[in-house]
């Protein structure tokens, strides 16, 4: 089965799905980038890796012409953020096209956006086509279904970045520096970042002795530490900066509890597979579009109330008050990632369903949970 995924820009995060699908497609397995990384992202830590697959096409009229040609003649393409160009003939020609995405609501209907947007989306991506959906957010097929789109043709999905396979678990877990609070991503406000501040000055009051470690930059830092500084928690709290991937996992696998405070504008949030993939018990905001996907709530790690201070507070105290529970739930996360949600078992699924979409079936239900299940239609 030759498949192809194109994309703007290939990057760290894309790299393990790709890898399982060149494995198991023996070869035949095509990653497109259409576009230049941004220098925003470059800032942010991602990379474009080396691999074998990778195609870029912009380099120039000779690569974009092969890429075209490649797409063309592909059994499966899937499309993330593309240049549309690349796909036009696909679509026209009736071939099987899997559209991986966000929820493209995030902000909302937005009602001078709302019609403008729902015919363009109609008309790329026609109902009579055979496209269907995978959706990198718990929230995507609602967002579509409000469009009209994708009924029946949505599946789950995700970003699936890198998964380590512990030798022995229940050890890194045991390892974890006591009463340690993580906190990682950009100091934005959709991030809120103060939440988290907010609990760990409670706790102190409560008396807890505990450390939180605040990984990430952005334009919120200085008013943060300000706000560390005058709830006298600057003892409790450390701003680390911008880090690599590889030094982020290292605190992940040093610290008992992970924190996850965005609101319903973070898309996935693929800090959550690598903190629930080192053990961590995570705490996640419920309208993050990662959370209702990998975490079921008190087995696997815990969800609040995006915004609701006070039910995050609450779940993080219980956290620290019962040791059992935490590890035991820092275990299951780890199982989470490591059984399910990770990419070699969403590569090999997504095989196994594109094969039944090609041999004429239009809705195939081959999964009860996990990548390629059917998605419902998930509101908030």
């Amino acid at each position: 089965m030759k498949i192809v995924y194109v994309s703007n820009y290939f990057n760290h995060h894309q790299k393990p799905l790709s890898d399982a699908l060149f494995h198991l497609t023996d070869g035949e397995y095509t990653f497109i980038s259409t576009a230049p990384m941004r220098e925003e992202r470059r800032e942010l830590g991602y990379v474009m890796p080396d691999a074998p697959y990778h195609l870029i096409a912009y380099s120039d009229n000779a690569a974009k012409e092969k890429a075209m040609e490649i797409i063309k003649n592909a059994d499966v393409v899937l499309t993330g953020s593309a240049d549309y160009s690349y796909l036009n003939e696909r679509i026209r020609s009736r071939k099987l096209l899997i559209k991986c995405g966000e929820r493209p609501l995030r902000h909302g209907i937005e009602p001078f956006k709302y019609l403008p947007r729902r015919i363009k989306w109609h008309r790329q991506y026609p109902s009579d086509a055979p496209i269907y959906l995978l959706c990198a957010s718990a929230y995507a097929a609602w967002d579509y279904a409000r469009m009209g789109m994708f009924q029946n043709r949505a599946y789950r999905w995700a970003y699936f970045t890198e998964t380590k396979r512990y030798q022995d678990i229940d050890l890194l877990i045991e390892k974890k520096e006591k009463n340690s609070l993580l906190w990682v991503a950009r100091l934005i406000e959709l991030k809120h970042p103060e939440n988290i501040l907010e609990v760990v000055r409670r706790l102190k009051k409560d008396s807890y002795d505990l450390s939180l470690n605040i990984i990430g930059s952005g334009p919120m830092e200085e008013s943060l530490k300000r706000i560390a500084a005058e709830n006298e928690i600057t003892q409790e709290v450390t701003f680390c900066g911008a880090m690599s991937p590889d030094e982020v996992r290292r605190y992940m696998e040093r610290a008992e509890i992970f924190a996850f405070t965005s609101n319903r504008e973070e898309g996935w949030g693929a800090v959550i597979n690598e903190a629930m993939n080192s053990g961590c018990a995570v705490v996640g905001s419920n309208a993050a579009g990662a959370v209702p996907f990998l975490i079921c709530d008190s087995h696997n790690g815990l969800t609040y109330q995006s915004g609701n201070v006070e039910m995050l507070y609450k779940k993080i105290r219980y956290l620290m008050d019962n040791a059992s529970e935490r590890k035991r739930m820092g275990k299951e996360a780890y199982r989470t990632i490591t059984e399910l949600w990770n990419a070699d078992v969403a590569a090999e699924r997504l095989i196994n369903l594109s094969r039944r979409i090609l041999a004429g079936e239009k809705s195939p239900q081959l999964y009860e949970n996990g990548p390629c299940s059917m998605a419902e239609i998930l509101k908030e």
